[in-house]
């Protein structure tokens, strides 16, 4: 994957977060080791390449690993980040109407 491709992906992860005023917090990994070692050691076996490390973006919610773009972007188009993310969907979103709808 190129770094335009991942440079983009981070960029839709972020647009998203913020235009639904969902707090996060970005860490860098190409300026900080620390932060690359951390999301390394905190991604799953199963979860990582079949070599190399694991490419960003990747998301956690504190230390529990989310997943990758991909989890995200399937998470976003079947209206359910909020569960995706672990967090409440809040009321009026087309995710908390879904499962109103699935609950009914």
């Amino acid at each position: 994957m190129g770094h335009l491709q991942i440079k983009k992906q981070q960029q839709d992860v972020l647009g998203f977060l913020e235009a639904n005023k969902i707090e996060f917090e970005e860490k860098d990994i190409a300026a900080n080791e620390e932060n690359r070692k951390w999301m390394r050691e905190n991604v799953p076996e199963d979860s990582r390449p079949a070599s190399g490390n694991p490419l960003p973006p990747r998301l956690f919610n504190d230390s529990r690993y989310l997943g990758d773009y991909e989890a995200f972007f399937e998470a976003r188009e079947n209206n359910a980040v909020y569960a995706f993310l672990g967090l409440t969907a809040p009321p009026g979103s087309k995710e908390a109407e879904a499962l109103a709808k699935q609950q009914a």
